[in-house]
């Protein structure tokens, strides 16, 4: 699966500012004794995960940036420290964890995968006893103001529409996040999360826009509701948004996962 880097280049700010400290704190303690770190990034798009946990890190860094989408990686960096790599992941993952690594990072991607393909994460992860930053994982949490009589039937739609096929067979979706930490503790990784939502305030028209249509085309797709009712329902909330009046909370999740004992 793929995402169009004007979606990607939309919502890295809101990543950017939902990413929870704590975890990223974390993250940085660990790593914090290495003179020069060797960061493999799952998914990569453009770059984004590099470009918020780099100044988290030692001043050091090498970083191989994994993706199948060969114009995301094109506009990856082009630093002499950073390696863009072509790669399936749903095929090659233990290729990507090959040679030296220190962190295994990866953004929005575990959702998408399926539970088959977290487990090959946590246990070839585990072989190498290497830590794993995972965020902004969907959790399926979704509050929007005001409250329209069609929002929850709507988010249910999407949300079984976030369990089909991305491409690594059928997906996590909204359970991803306790799966993720229940994978990592089953192989003897110690686990910190926290919160990451997306908090959109009536300002934010342009990604509620996309975000809104986005949810309603899912919604249409899965063929559970009226095509009448998800057009009035994206009516009245694009209404609202027009006028100044639409707020929005999409829930995530960051996670940190190590091995025990690990310094």
């Amino acid at each position: 699966m793929s995402f169009a880097a004007d979606w990607l280049a939309l919502r890295e700010p809101f990543d950017l500012r939902a990413r929870n400290p704590e975890v990223l704190a974390a993250v940085a303690a660990a790593l914090a004794h290495l003179p020069s770190v060797n960061v493999v990034d799952l998914g990569c798009g453009t770059g984004s995960t590099m470009r918020a946990l780099s100044p988290h890190l030692p001043p050091r860094q090498n970083w191989r940036l994994f993706d199948n989408d060969l114009s995301l990686l094109a506009r990856a960096s082009d630093a002499p420290n950073v390696t863009t790599i072509p790669l399936d992941l749903s095929r090659d993952l233990e290729a990507a964890l090959d040679g030296p690594v220190d962190l295994v990072a990866t953004s929005a991607l575990l959702d998408l995968v399926s539970g088959e393909w977290l487990e090959r994460l946590a246990v070839e992860a585990a072989a190498r006893q290497v830590p794993v930053y995972a965020a902004l994982t969907y959790d399926g949490g979704v509050s929007i103001d005001p409250v329209d009589d069609a929002d929850e039937s709507i988010i249910a739609a999407v949300n079984a529409h976030q369990r089909r096929d991305k491409g690594f067979g059928p997906a996590l979706g909204p359970v991803a996040a306790r799966a993720v930490v229940e994978r990592f503790e089953r192989v003897g990784y110690s686990v910190v999360q926290g919160p990451s939502d997306w908090r959109f305030g009536p300002q934010d028209r342009e990604i509620q826009t996309e975000v809104l249509s986005g949810w309603a085309a899912a919604a249409r797709e899965t063929g559970d509701l009226p095509l009448p009712d998800v057009i009035g329902w994206l009516t009245r909330r694009r209404e609202l948004l027009d006028a100044g009046r639409s707020s929005i909370r999409v829930g995530h999740v960051d996670i940190f996962a190590r091995p025990k004992g690990r310094r």
